[in-house]
This record gives C-alpha cells, structure tokens and sequence, in this order.
C-alpha cells in the first residue's frame, strides 16, 4: 500500500488473494457483438464501453511544459510501478486495454467492447482495428498476449501480486483483433488489472528479458499513446526532461497540443520556483509544503480531486491486552471522540475529507446513507460509561473489572503524522484513555501490521491503479491472520458480502452487496476511518480545457489531455 509520497504505507491491496468458490462448471463463452467485431461465442453478462468522439478543436498548437518531481528510469509499462514520474511519461506514451471514469466505471481504450462470461472466469475483448504503434505498425492481440507473458517473469520488477495473477491467467488471441483471458477462478475485479502500458512485440520479442532492463529503448521508447517520445532534454549528461510530440495517428484523434515537455526537479519546492521563472506552465503536484505559495500566484490555477488513499486507525480485536477492542461500544467512543474536520484542517491545511468507511464515496459502490459517526465527546463519554467503564474516584483512567482503558498506538514517524498522532492521544486521553505514541518507520509498521504485534496503529491504506473498491483483502474474515485484514475482524455476513460481490460481473448486484457490507462495517467499526487525503494540481491560466475527476493514480491528470489546449 502506499500513503501520500511522505508518509509510510503498508502494501499494495492484494486483490488477487484466495479467490472465493471452486471452478464453477465452464459455461458456453459469453461473448459481446458489436458491429462487425468477430468474437466467438453468445452474448456477454456483462461489459461494454466506447470512447467518446474529441469535440472539434478550439485552438490547436503549443507547447505545454510541467514539472515532474523525481527523476527519471526507463519509460518502459514493466518497470513503472516504483516510480510515478516514469508513470506519467508512460501514461502519455503508451496506450491501455481500459481506463476508469471518475465513477470507477470502466472504460474501452485500445478496446473497443469486452464482454464477461457469466461465471466471470472469461474475459473476451475486441480491440481497436485503426489504432498504430508510433513506428506506424498496426497494435494487435499478439502486443497484448507479449506483454502480459512478459510480465510473468521474476526477472523484472512486477509487483509481486501482479506476477502472481498473471501466472494464473490464461491469455488466448482469438484473432489479430480479439483475446481472451481465462481465469482459474471468478474474480469480478479482473478489469482492474488490464490497465497496464502495451509493448510492441515487433521491437521487443527479440530482446531477452535478461536484457531490458538496460535496453536503450527504454529511453527511445515507442508506443501507441496520444503522444510519441521526440527527444530527451540533456544537462551535462544528465536527463533534465522529456519532450514528446503529438501523435498524428493517434486512433482518438490528435491532440489539440503540438507538444508536452515534462521536466524533473528534486522537490516541490523547486518545481515551484522552476514556476515562477516561467520554465514550466504547470506543477504535477501542489504538495503541502508549497501550498500557500502557490495560492498567492495569480495566473495559477489549482485542480484537486480525492487521492486512491484511505487514512485510518486500526484497532487489534483480538489482542489479548486489550481485550476492550473486541467491544464495538468502545471503538464507537474512540471515534467519537475525535473533531476529524478540524485535524484535517490544522494539520492537512483542509486538504482531506473526512472518511465514513473503506469506499470511496465517488465509486459506483459507495452507499451515501450508510450511517456516519459524528464529533460527539460527550456521548462518547456516556458510551464508555454505559459499557462499564469508570474513572476511578481518585481520577486517573478508566477501568472496568480491573481492566485500564490503556493502550499503545503506533504511527508513522514523520510529518504531518507524528503531530496528528498527539492530538488523537490528547483526544482519548480527555475521555479518561491511557496512550502510549510510538513512533516507527515503515518496514518496523508494516511488520507489526503483518504479525498482528500491535494494539492500534495509524495507517494509510493506499487503492493506486485500483479503481475497483474490493475490500475483501482487508476486511474478509479470511484474511484475519494470514492476509491484510490487520484488525482481525470476523464477521460471517460481511464476509459473505464481499465474497457474492467478488465473484459476479453484475455491476447492480455488486453494488447491493457492497452497500450491505458498508452498513455492516459502520454498525461494528472494527477499524476507525479519518479521512481521504486530497490531491491538488497546479496549471497556468493559460492552458485551458483541463479537467479533474477522483484519481486513481497521479498520472490520471492526464485523462482527458486530448482536449487540452492553449489560450492565445
């Protein structure tokens, strides 16, 4: 998982992890018809998507230049996922099989029209016949078929729980035009994972995988994105930026910007100097730090969407210490206690929003009636009491049977974390709580998390490049011990949701059992949910047509760059 750039995070969501039910008996092939698209078998379940024609140009030519913060690796889909300025470049040069709407929704990119078997094992898609590789090569299922047995390997450095998928999955080109993948098992989120960068095989096959990693393509790279690489920008030997063109060809129809120059600084503040001297007309992220200088500049104009991150308080349910966890009247004190707009306010200058549960409240699945928990100190008091905890008559802190409310929350040990954590502890200790803070980076965190050695730990739990919500890594009793569901929490109907919403493609049924769980989750609370943090882009007046949804990655910005234009 990963928080915000600064803070530490446990390990991506892995999604992949003990799909539910055997192998249903194998269905006839569900299959979509579309036009003259040749798929072979019924009508599909479920999946549909087509891109929507680019208005007329309003002003076409120009130069876009933006500061990226970080340096550069190879810009080459198989070694990005370690490096979001490399996934910013990519996201502009290469193409994806799908995309996601700021609903969460998929969306065809290089396909055309999928269809979902109704066992949701088989995955039939069509792809575009027009689109090209930068070199003028036409794109097809056998691009598709290389990168993805590519991406098997252990010599490349995959996400480990993407390896393990794609070992599993069975990838069949059906012709230049059509592939299936075939699943072991039913896995409704599938789609999530066909968002990664397409490789031409005509370039790459005969390159051994031994070799890519120090290939010179991955800094000549060729596509089949909106833009095509041009040149390198080169200081003194060392890569200051990128320069790529619009692509002529490019199968949604040019881009409105003759050209995007991505330059790199080491950290935002220099980014946001580079901004002043007028080097570059926009900043790929207005962190903290810069954010009131970046309000003072008036020809800045300023983006924000909710970030693929989820700040929270897990509580071990199960630790024998603090056997008061286990009672939901007492996590229901913890939360109540604390004024959740107000830190966000003082220590994330507004940029968050509060969080009532583990989906997002812009996803398709998110519930809006589910009940919330307000700031409520007093009534968290009267909880606390009801449930048998009382303050000794020498004052001090509340017992019950000899039992101390007292407890030790783990953090991260850095900004704005580590000031966060004091007033979280000052919050419970004025409902007569005992907190001990400890500080930790984020291998010692992680850890803790995995053994289950921690009593309550603030965390951010990051979704990256995940649009699907599937929260049953972290909250299916399955993974209570072995797997990431940290707080241990055991609850046969929620898990009963999550593994019925992971195992249909119905997008309407899914959507029923995931606002089932969501109320499940805000009657126990078995974690405390704070806040989203915001993401917030800066862009000169300037460039104009630039359009921000909820972000799944940063590189998301770029969603609808073919509209993008400027003013003149």
């Amino acid at each position: 998982m990963t928080s915000p750039e600064s803070a530490p995070r446990p390990e991506r969501p892995r999604r992949w992890v003990r799909w539910l039910l055997p192998l249903a008996a194998l269905v006839a092939l569900l299959v979509l018809v579309l036009w003259a698209v040749r798929l072979r078998s019924e009508a599909p379940t479920a999946g549909v998507a087509l891109p929507e024609e680019t208005p007329a140009p309003v002003k076409e030519g120009g130069i876009y230049t933006e500061a990226l913060v970080g340096r550069p690796g190879r810009f080459n889909p198989l070694f990005e996922a370690f490096n979001p300025a490399d996934r910013d470049v990519n996201r502009l040069v290469y193409c994806r099989l799908i995309e996601f709407d700021s609903r969460g929704h998929p969306q065809g990119d290089l396909v055309v029209a999928w269809g979902v078997s109704a066992d949701a094992t088989r995955y039939n898609l069509a792809l575009r016949e027009g689109a090209r590789w930068h070199d003028g090569e036409p794109v097809t299922a056998e691009d598709v078929a290389f990168t993805v047995e590519r991406m098997r390997t252990s010599d490349l450095p995959i996400p480990e729980t993407w390896r393990r998928l794609w070992r599993q999955v069975e990838v069949v080109v059906l012709d230049p035009y059509t592939l299936q993948f075939r699943l072991p098992h039913p896995f409704a989120p599938f789609l999530d994972y066909l968002t990664f960068g397409v490789l031409p095989k005509h370039l790459w096959e005969k390159v051994s995988v031994k070799d890519m990693r120090d290939h010179p393509m991955n800094l000549d790279p060729v596509g089949c994105g909106p833009f095509r690489f041009d040149h390198l920008l080169l200081e003194e030997g060392e890569i200051k930026g990128v320069s790529l063109k619009a692509f002529e060809e490019y199968y949604k129809g040019r881009p409105y910007l003759d050209e995007i120059v991505l330059r790199y600084y080491a950290s935002p503040s220099e980014a946001l100097q580079a901004y002043k001297e007028g080097q570059v007309l926009g900043l790929s992220e207005v962190t903290l730090e810069v954010l009131d200088q970046a309000l003072a500049l008036p020809d800045l104009n300023f983006y924000t969407a909710r970030r693929p991150h989820l700040t929270l308080i897990y509580l071990n349910l199960e630790h024998p210490e603090a056997p008061f966890f286990a009672e939901k009247e007492v996590r229901r004190a913890l939360l109540m206690a604390l004024n959740r707009p107000r830190l966000i306010q003082k220590h994330f200058k507004g940029q968050a929003i509060v969080a009532h549960g583990p989906i997002f409240p812009d996803s398709w699945a998110y519930y809006d009636k589910t009940p919330q928990v307000p700031y409520a100190p007093d009534q968290a008091l009267r909880l606390l009491k009801k449930a048998g905890y009382l303050l000794p008559e020498s004052g001090g802190v509340r017992t019950k049977d000899g039992q101390p409310l007292s407890f030790s929350l783990f953090y991260p040990e850095k900004p704005p974390y580590d000031a966060l954590a004091k007033d979280i502890e000052a919050a419970w200790e004025r409902l007569g709580i005992e907190v001990t803070l400890v500080g930790m980076d984020f291998e010692d965190l992680v850890e803790r998390l995995e053994n289950r050695k921690y009593k309550a730990a603030l965390v951010v739990l990051d979704f990256t490049r995940t649009p699907d919500p599937d929260p049953y890594p972290f909250w299916h009793e399955s993974m209570a011990y072995e797997g990431q569901n940290y707080s241990v929490w055991k609850n046969r109907r929620a898990s009963l949701f999550l593994e019925r919403a992971r195992v249909t493609p119905d997008l309407e049924k899914r959507r029923i059992y995931y606002r089932n769980f969501q109320f499940l989750f805000a009657q126990e609370l078995p974690a405390l949910p704070l806040f989203y943090p915001v993401y917030t882009y800066g862009v000169d007046q300037q460039v104009r047509g630039v359009r921000l949804g909820p972000v799944y990655d940063l590189s998301d910005r770029f969603q609808n760059v073919l509209e993008w234009y400027m003013q003149k």
